[in-house]
Protein backbone atom coordinates (compact mmCIF):
# COMPACT_ATOMS: atom_id res chain seq x y z
CA UNK A 1 0.00 0.00 0.00
CA UNK A 2 2.82 2.33 1.11
CA UNK A 3 4.23 1.63 -2.42
CA UNK A 4 1.27 2.49 -4.75
CA UNK A 5 0.94 5.83 -2.55
CA UNK A 6 4.58 6.50 -3.34
CA UNK A 7 4.40 5.58 -6.89
CA UNK A 8 1.04 7.73 -7.18
CA UNK A 9 3.56 11.02 -5.86
CA UNK A 10 6.31 9.57 -7.98
CA UNK A 11 4.28 10.21 -11.33
CA UNK A 12 2.03 12.86 -10.01
CA UNK A 13 5.80 14.76 -9.54
CA UNK A 14 7.49 13.53 -12.63
CA UNK A 15 6.78 16.66 -14.17
CA UNK A 16 8.56 18.72 -11.70
CA UNK A 17 11.53 16.72 -12.03
CA UNK A 18 11.96 16.63 -15.16
CA UNK A 19 11.50 20.36 -15.33
CA UNK A 20 13.98 20.69 -12.50
CA UNK A 21 16.54 18.33 -14.87
CA UNK A 22 16.12 20.82 -17.59
CA UNK A 23 14.95 24.17 -16.43
CA UNK A 24 15.35 24.62 -12.91
CA UNK A 25 18.85 24.97 -12.82
CA UNK A 26 18.94 22.30 -9.66
CA UNK A 27 18.05 18.64 -11.06
CA UNK A 28 16.90 16.25 -8.58
CA UNK A 29 19.55 13.76 -7.73
CA UNK A 30 19.77 10.66 -9.43
CA UNK A 31 15.93 9.70 -9.89
CA UNK A 32 15.93 6.75 -11.98
CA UNK A 33 18.90 5.05 -9.50
CA UNK A 34 16.96 6.01 -6.68
CA UNK A 35 13.69 4.56 -8.13
CA UNK A 36 15.38 1.39 -8.75
CA UNK A 37 18.13 1.31 -6.04
CA UNK A 38 20.35 -0.06 -8.44
CA UNK A 39 23.25 1.56 -6.93
CA UNK A 40 27.11 -0.04 -8.65
CA UNK A 41 29.01 -2.07 -6.53
CA UNK A 42 30.88 -1.01 -3.62
CA UNK A 43 34.17 -2.64 -3.01
CA UNK A 44 34.41 -6.03 -1.53
CA UNK A 45 34.85 -6.36 2.45
CA UNK A 46 37.69 -7.97 3.25
CA UNK A 47 37.20 -10.76 6.36
CA UNK A 48 35.94 -9.15 9.82
CA UNK A 49 35.70 -5.69 8.32
CA UNK A 50 32.18 -4.40 9.71
CA UNK A 51 30.15 -2.07 7.55
CA UNK A 52 28.31 0.97 8.63
CA UNK A 53 26.23 2.30 6.16
CA UNK A 54 25.82 6.30 6.95
CA UNK A 55 22.80 8.59 5.07
CA UNK A 56 22.72 12.28 5.32
CA UNK A 57 20.11 13.95 3.05
CA UNK A 58 22.02 16.96 2.18
CA UNK A 59 25.58 19.12 2.91
CA UNK A 60 25.24 19.73 6.42
CA UNK A 61 24.59 16.03 7.51
CA UNK A 62 27.48 14.73 5.37
CA UNK A 63 30.16 16.68 6.51
CA UNK A 64 28.98 15.46 10.42
CA UNK A 65 28.87 12.24 9.08
CA UNK A 66 32.46 12.42 7.61
CA UNK A 67 33.59 14.00 11.06
CA UNK A 68 32.35 11.08 13.06
CA UNK A 69 33.65 8.07 10.54
CA UNK A 70 36.64 9.54 11.32
CA UNK A 71 36.29 9.38 15.37
CA UNK A 72 34.67 5.77 14.80
CA UNK A 73 37.57 4.68 12.88
CA UNK A 74 40.06 6.30 15.26
CA UNK A 75 37.83 4.36 18.37
CA UNK A 76 37.76 1.18 16.31
CA UNK A 77 41.62 0.98 15.81
CA UNK A 78 42.32 1.44 19.33
CA UNK A 79 40.16 -1.67 20.21
CA UNK A 80 42.11 -3.54 17.06
CA UNK A 81 38.73 -3.31 15.40
CA UNK A 82 38.26 -2.73 11.35
CA UNK A 83 35.60 -0.45 10.82
CA UNK A 84 34.07 0.65 7.25
CA UNK A 85 31.62 3.72 6.19
CA UNK A 86 29.81 4.02 3.85
CA UNK A 87 27.41 6.99 2.88
CA UNK A 88 24.54 7.53 1.00
CA UNK A 89 23.00 11.53 -0.15
CA UNK A 90 19.72 12.43 -1.46
CA UNK A 91 20.89 15.89 -2.99
CA UNK A 92 23.34 16.39 -5.49
CA UNK A 93 25.80 18.73 -3.32
CA UNK A 94 25.73 16.23 -0.73
CA UNK A 95 27.24 13.41 -2.58
CA UNK A 96 29.57 15.70 -4.23
CA UNK A 97 30.78 16.40 -0.75
CA UNK A 98 30.52 12.55 0.11
CA UNK A 99 32.63 11.38 -2.83
CA UNK A 100 35.22 13.90 -1.23
CA UNK A 101 35.51 12.92 1.87
CA UNK A 102 34.52 9.10 1.90
CA UNK A 103 36.02 8.35 -1.91
CA UNK A 104 33.51 7.89 -4.82
CA UNK A 105 33.51 4.09 -4.69
CA UNK A 106 32.08 4.38 -0.95
CA UNK A 107 29.21 6.93 -1.74
CA UNK A 108 25.89 6.10 -3.30
CA UNK A 109 22.50 8.03 -3.95
CA UNK A 110 20.12 6.71 -0.93
CA UNK A 111 17.13 4.96 -2.74
CA UNK A 112 13.97 6.46 -2.58
CA UNK A 113 11.64 5.12 -0.10
CA UNK A 114 10.53 2.10 -2.28
CA UNK A 115 10.97 -1.73 -0.61
CA UNK A 116 12.38 -2.93 -3.72
CA UNK A 117 14.42 -0.10 -3.90
CA UNK A 118 15.49 0.19 -0.45
CA UNK A 119 15.97 -4.13 -0.36
CA UNK A 120 18.05 -4.02 -3.26
CA UNK A 121 20.62 -1.66 -2.07
CA UNK A 122 20.63 -3.22 1.07
CA UNK A 123 21.45 -6.35 -0.28
CA UNK A 124 24.06 -4.69 -1.99
CA UNK A 125 25.50 -2.31 0.90
CA UNK A 126 25.46 -5.76 3.24
CA UNK A 127 25.45 -3.25 6.38
CA UNK A 128 25.77 -4.62 9.92
CA UNK A 129 24.86 -0.97 11.09
CA UNK A 130 22.44 1.72 9.71
CA UNK A 131 23.80 5.29 10.97
CA UNK A 132 20.78 7.73 10.06
CA UNK A 133 21.57 11.49 10.07
CA UNK A 134 19.82 13.73 12.47
CA UNK A 135 16.28 13.21 11.42
CA UNK A 136 16.13 11.07 8.33
CA UNK A 137 12.68 8.45 9.20
CA UNK A 138 11.77 6.70 6.45
CA UNK A 139 9.06 3.58 7.10
CA UNK A 140 9.94 1.33 4.48
CA UNK A 141 13.91 2.13 5.30
CA UNK A 142 13.48 1.33 8.58
CA UNK A 143 11.37 -1.66 7.93
CA UNK A 144 13.05 -3.20 5.62
CA UNK A 145 16.59 -2.86 7.40
CA UNK A 146 15.02 -4.31 10.72
CA UNK A 147 13.48 -6.71 8.98
CA UNK A 148 17.18 -8.06 8.31
CA UNK A 149 18.01 -7.64 11.90
CA UNK A 150 20.65 -4.91 10.86
CA UNK A 151 20.55 -2.13 14.24
CA UNK A 152 19.96 1.49 13.02
CA UNK A 153 21.02 4.67 15.03
CA UNK A 154 20.06 7.93 14.67
CA UNK A 155 23.10 10.27 15.42
CA UNK A 156 22.68 13.94 16.15
CA UNK A 157 19.17 13.42 16.31
CA UNK A 158 17.22 16.31 16.65
CA UNK A 159 13.11 17.25 16.43
CA UNK A 160 11.91 20.53 16.84
CA UNK A 161 8.81 21.92 17.92
CA UNK A 162 7.48 22.31 14.44
CA UNK A 163 8.74 18.54 13.59
CA UNK A 164 7.41 17.32 16.80
CA UNK A 165 4.04 19.28 15.81
CA UNK A 166 3.85 17.61 12.03
CA UNK A 167 4.23 14.19 13.54
CA UNK A 168 1.43 14.16 15.93
CA UNK A 169 -0.61 14.12 13.26
CA UNK A 170 0.40 10.95 12.14
CA UNK A 171 1.58 10.04 15.48
CA UNK A 172 0.74 6.10 15.42
CA UNK A 173 2.91 5.85 11.87
CA UNK A 174 5.64 7.49 13.49
CA UNK A 175 5.44 5.56 16.62
CA UNK A 176 5.62 2.61 14.58
CA UNK A 177 8.88 3.80 12.85
CA UNK A 178 10.74 4.81 15.94
CA UNK A 179 9.96 1.23 17.39
CA UNK A 180 12.72 0.35 14.18
CA UNK A 181 15.20 2.24 15.39
CA UNK A 182 17.75 0.65 17.76
CA UNK A 183 19.28 3.75 19.62
CA UNK A 184 18.67 7.27 19.40
CA UNK A 185 21.67 9.77 19.88
CA UNK A 186 20.08 13.11 20.78
CA UNK A 187 21.83 16.35 19.92
CA UNK A 188 19.72 17.88 22.96
CA UNK A 189 17.49 17.45 26.89
CA UNK A 190 14.73 18.83 24.53
CA UNK A 191 15.31 16.92 21.74
CA UNK A 192 15.75 13.51 23.33
CA UNK A 193 11.70 14.26 25.17
CA UNK A 194 10.42 14.44 22.40
CA UNK A 195 11.89 11.62 20.63
CA UNK A 196 11.12 9.69 23.49
CA UNK A 197 7.30 11.16 23.69
CA UNK A 198 6.79 9.42 20.40
CA UNK A 199 7.79 6.43 21.60
CA UNK A 200 11.45 5.37 21.60
CA UNK A 201 12.17 3.23 23.81
CA UNK A 202 16.56 3.93 23.73
CA UNK A 203 16.86 7.78 24.07
CA UNK A 204 20.66 9.37 25.07
CA UNK A 205 21.44 12.77 25.30
CA UNK A 206 25.30 13.26 23.15
CA UNK A 207 25.40 16.52 22.87
CA UNK A 208 25.22 18.27 19.44
CA UNK A 209 27.91 17.06 16.93
CA UNK A 210 27.90 20.38 14.94
CA UNK A 211 30.27 21.78 17.54
CA UNK A 212 32.64 19.45 16.38
CA UNK A 213 32.00 19.66 13.13
CA UNK A 214 33.65 22.93 12.15
CA UNK A 215 37.07 24.05 12.02
CA UNK A 216 38.14 27.21 13.36
CA UNK A 217 41.32 27.01 13.23
CA UNK A 218 42.44 30.12 10.65
CA UNK A 219 45.97 29.34 9.96
CA UNK A 220 44.43 25.82 8.34
CA UNK A 221 45.70 25.24 5.31
CA UNK A 222 42.81 25.48 2.89
CA UNK A 223 41.99 28.74 4.54
CA UNK A 224 45.14 30.24 4.17
CA UNK A 225 45.25 28.89 0.30
CA UNK A 226 41.56 30.45 -0.47
CA UNK A 227 43.10 33.95 1.39
CA UNK A 228 45.98 33.89 -0.98
CA UNK A 229 43.77 32.98 -3.79
CA UNK A 230 40.94 36.03 -2.94
CA UNK A 231 44.01 38.31 -3.11
CA UNK A 232 42.87 39.19 0.88
CA UNK A 233 45.31 40.56 3.56
CA UNK A 234 45.99 40.88 7.21
CA UNK A 235 44.14 44.49 6.70
CA UNK A 236 41.24 43.43 4.82
CA UNK A 237 37.78 43.45 6.61
CA UNK A 238 35.74 40.54 5.21
CA UNK A 239 32.01 40.86 5.32
CA UNK A 240 30.73 37.35 4.10
CA UNK A 241 27.62 36.19 3.81
CA UNK A 242 27.23 32.44 3.32
CA UNK A 243 24.59 30.12 2.76
CA UNK A 244 22.49 33.02 1.30
CA UNK A 245 18.90 32.72 -0.35
CA UNK A 246 17.15 34.93 -2.17
CA UNK A 247 16.82 38.06 -1.07
CA UNK A 248 19.55 37.92 1.13
CA UNK A 249 22.23 38.32 -1.58
CA UNK A 250 20.62 41.82 -1.99
CA UNK A 251 20.92 42.78 1.34
CA UNK A 252 24.68 42.33 1.51
CA UNK A 253 24.82 43.93 -1.97
CA UNK A 254 23.49 46.85 -0.73
CA UNK A 255 25.44 47.20 2.88
CA UNK A 256 29.09 47.08 1.06
CA UNK A 257 27.51 49.41 -1.42
CA UNK A 258 26.93 52.10 0.58
CA UNK A 259 29.65 51.17 3.11
CA UNK A 260 32.33 50.82 0.50
CA UNK A 261 33.73 54.47 -0.10
CA UNK A 262 33.84 54.93 3.79
CA UNK A 263 35.79 51.89 4.61
CA UNK A 264 38.22 51.22 1.85
CA UNK A 265 39.07 47.71 3.43
CA UNK A 266 36.09 46.35 3.47
CA UNK A 267 35.25 43.76 1.37
CA UNK A 268 32.38 41.16 0.63
CA UNK A 269 32.50 37.63 0.07
CA UNK A 270 29.22 35.86 -1.34
CA UNK A 271 28.68 31.92 -0.87
CA UNK A 272 24.91 31.58 -1.81
CA UNK A 273 23.26 28.21 -0.32
CA UNK A 274 22.43 27.05 -3.84
CA UNK A 275 25.50 27.43 -6.66
CA UNK A 276 23.16 27.25 -9.98
CA UNK A 277 21.57 31.09 -8.22
CA UNK A 278 25.21 32.64 -9.46
CA UNK A 279 23.68 34.24 -13.02
CA UNK A 280 21.11 35.44 -10.95
CA UNK A 281 23.44 37.32 -8.11
CA UNK A 282 25.87 38.61 -10.86
CA UNK A 283 22.71 40.02 -12.15
CA UNK A 284 22.15 42.32 -9.11
CA UNK A 285 25.92 42.92 -9.11
CA UNK A 286 25.80 44.33 -12.57
CA UNK A 287 22.82 46.42 -11.30
CA UNK A 288 24.61 47.56 -8.43
CA UNK A 289 27.93 48.24 -10.82
CA UNK A 290 30.00 46.62 -8.29
CA UNK A 291 33.34 44.82 -10.16
CA UNK A 292 33.00 41.28 -8.99
CA UNK A 293 35.44 37.97 -9.45
CA UNK A 294 34.01 34.34 -9.38
CA UNK A 295 36.00 31.81 -7.33
CA UNK A 296 35.90 29.27 -10.33
CA UNK A 297 38.51 31.40 -11.88
CA UNK A 298 40.25 33.17 -9.52
CA UNK A 299 44.13 31.92 -10.34
CA UNK A 300 43.37 32.04 -13.53
CA UNK A 301 44.39 34.62 -16.55
CA UNK A 302 41.01 35.66 -17.75
CA UNK A 303 38.02 36.26 -15.28
CA UNK A 304 34.59 36.04 -16.25
CA UNK A 305 33.39 38.10 -18.95
CA UNK A 306 30.30 39.24 -17.68
CA UNK A 307 30.40 43.19 -17.90
CA UNK A 308 31.82 44.28 -14.51
CA UNK A 309 33.66 41.22 -13.73
CA UNK A 310 37.29 41.76 -13.42
CA UNK A 311 40.07 39.85 -15.58
CA UNK A 312 43.62 38.73 -15.21
CA UNK A 313 46.69 41.29 -14.59
CA UNK A 314 44.05 43.71 -12.52
CA UNK A 315 43.89 44.06 -9.18
CA UNK A 316 41.21 41.38 -7.10
CA UNK A 317 38.01 43.03 -6.80
CA UNK A 318 36.45 43.93 -3.15
CA UNK A 319 33.25 41.25 -3.72
CA UNK A 320 34.04 37.47 -4.61
CA UNK A 321 31.10 35.69 -5.71
CA UNK A 322 31.71 32.00 -4.50
CA UNK A 323 30.07 29.47 -7.22
CA UNK A 324 31.92 26.26 -6.19
CA UNK A 325 30.36 23.82 -3.44
CA UNK A 326 31.70 22.24 -0.66
CA UNK A 327 34.35 25.11 0.63
CA UNK A 328 32.50 27.27 3.11
CA UNK A 329 33.83 25.97 5.88
CA UNK A 330 36.46 27.06 5.02
CA UNK A 331 35.84 30.81 3.77
CA UNK A 332 34.00 31.11 7.06
CA UNK A 333 38.00 31.38 8.00
CA UNK A 334 38.64 34.34 6.04
CA UNK A 335 35.67 36.58 8.09
CA UNK A 336 35.76 39.32 9.87
CA UNK A 337 31.87 39.98 10.04
CA UNK A 338 29.62 36.80 9.02
CA UNK A 339 26.20 36.69 8.23
CA UNK A 340 24.76 33.24 7.75
CA UNK A 341 21.96 33.40 5.49
CA UNK A 342 18.37 31.34 5.00
CA UNK A 343 17.43 32.94 8.26
CA UNK A 344 15.84 36.09 7.31
CA UNK A 345 12.15 34.56 5.71
CA UNK A 346 11.55 31.54 7.32
CA UNK A 347 11.58 29.22 4.30
CA UNK A 348 14.39 27.21 5.47
CA UNK A 349 15.28 27.17 9.42
CA UNK A 350 18.49 28.58 9.38
CA UNK A 351 22.04 27.59 8.42
CA UNK A 352 25.08 26.17 10.52
CA UNK A 353 26.08 29.18 12.53
CA UNK A 354 28.49 27.49 14.74
CA UNK A 355 30.89 27.53 11.39
CA UNK A 356 31.80 31.02 11.53
CA UNK A 357 31.62 31.34 15.31
CA UNK A 358 34.19 28.62 15.44
CA UNK A 359 36.85 30.68 13.72
CA UNK A 360 36.17 33.66 15.80
CA UNK A 361 34.25 36.12 13.52
CA UNK A 362 31.31 38.76 14.40
CA UNK A 363 28.37 36.19 13.86
CA UNK A 364 24.84 37.47 12.89
CA UNK A 365 22.11 35.78 11.18
CA UNK A 366 17.68 36.03 10.89
CA UNK A 367 14.96 35.63 13.46
CA UNK A 368 14.25 32.17 12.02
CA UNK A 369 16.53 29.24 12.78
CA UNK A 370 14.31 26.95 13.72
CA UNK A 371 17.02 24.30 13.02
CA UNK A 372 19.59 25.46 15.48
CA UNK A 373 17.38 26.64 17.98
CA UNK A 374 19.54 24.68 20.49
CA UNK A 375 22.92 26.44 19.59
CA UNK A 376 21.34 29.98 18.64
CA UNK A 377 20.42 29.50 22.74
CA UNK A 378 24.01 29.50 23.96
CA UNK A 379 25.62 31.86 21.49
CA UNK A 380 23.03 34.59 22.62
CA UNK A 381 23.27 33.41 26.04
CA UNK A 382 27.32 33.85 25.76
CA UNK A 383 27.01 37.32 23.71
CA UNK A 384 28.59 35.33 21.07
CA UNK A 385 26.18 36.79 18.01
CA UNK A 386 23.48 38.99 17.31
CA UNK A 387 20.18 38.26 15.39
CA UNK A 388 19.52 40.89 12.69
CA UNK A 389 15.88 41.29 12.28
CA UNK A 390 16.15 42.66 8.69
CA UNK A 391 18.00 44.67 6.25
CA UNK A 392 18.58 47.53 8.32
CA UNK A 393 19.60 45.57 11.65
CA UNK A 394 21.94 43.60 9.30
CA UNK A 395 23.26 46.92 7.91
CA UNK A 396 23.39 48.85 11.93
CA UNK A 397 25.25 45.17 12.80
CA UNK A 398 27.71 45.80 10.33
CA UNK A 399 28.41 49.46 10.64
CA UNK A 400 28.58 48.78 14.66
CA UNK A 401 31.77 46.08 13.71
CA UNK A 402 33.43 48.65 11.54
CA UNK A 403 33.31 51.68 13.87
CA UNK A 404 33.59 49.40 16.94
CA UNK A 405 36.42 46.95 15.50
CA UNK A 406 36.82 45.61 19.53
CA UNK A 407 33.54 44.94 20.09
CA UNK A 408 33.51 42.65 16.57
CA UNK A 409 36.49 40.91 18.13
CA UNK A 410 35.26 40.21 21.24
CA UNK A 411 32.35 38.95 19.97
CA UNK A 412 34.10 36.52 17.94
CA UNK A 413 35.92 35.54 21.07
CA UNK A 414 33.74 34.50 22.77
CA UNK A 415 31.84 32.45 19.97
CA UNK A 416 34.93 30.41 19.43
CA UNK A 417 35.66 30.57 23.62
CA UNK A 418 31.46 28.82 23.55
CA UNK A 419 32.22 26.47 20.65
CA UNK A 420 35.34 25.14 21.66
CA UNK A 421 33.73 24.42 25.34
CA UNK A 422 30.92 22.63 23.76
CA UNK A 423 33.34 19.81 22.03
CA UNK A 424 32.96 16.24 22.51
CA UNK A 425 29.72 15.15 21.31
CA UNK A 426 30.79 13.32 18.29
CA UNK A 427 33.53 11.23 20.44
CA UNK A 428 30.38 9.89 22.99
CA UNK A 429 28.43 9.45 19.80
CA UNK A 430 31.14 7.09 18.22
CA UNK A 431 31.90 5.18 21.29
CA UNK A 432 27.79 4.61 21.07
CA UNK A 433 27.75 3.66 17.51
CA UNK A 434 30.37 1.17 18.08
CA UNK A 435 29.11 -0.15 21.44
CA UNK A 436 26.06 -1.20 19.47
CA UNK A 437 27.82 -1.99 16.23
CA UNK A 438 29.56 -4.82 18.65
CA UNK A 439 26.52 -5.56 20.44
CA UNK A 440 24.96 -7.00 17.65
CA UNK A 441 27.52 -9.67 16.53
Amino acid sequence: MLNLVYLLAFLILLPWVVWRRFFGGRPVAAPWLRLTGNIPPLPDRSAGVRRIWMHGVSVGEVQLLAVLAQEIAKQAAATGTVVECVISSSTITGLELAARRFGRERTFACPLDFSWAVNRVLARVSPDLLVLGELELWPNLLACTHARGIPIVVANARMSEQSARGYSRIRPVVRWMLKKVSLVLARSQADADRFMAFGATDVIVTGSMKFDGVNGDRNAPDVVRLKQQAGLTATDIVFLAGSTQSPEEQCAIDIFSSLQRSHPSLKLIIVPRHVERCAEIEQLLIEAQLPWQVRSQLGLDVYDQAPGAVRGGTPPARVLLVDTTGELVWWWGTATIAFVGGSLDGKRGGQNMLEPAAYGAAVSFGPQTRNFKDEVQRLLAADAAQIVTDRWALREFVVGCLQEPQRAIDMGQRAAALVASQRGATAATARRVLRRLTDSV
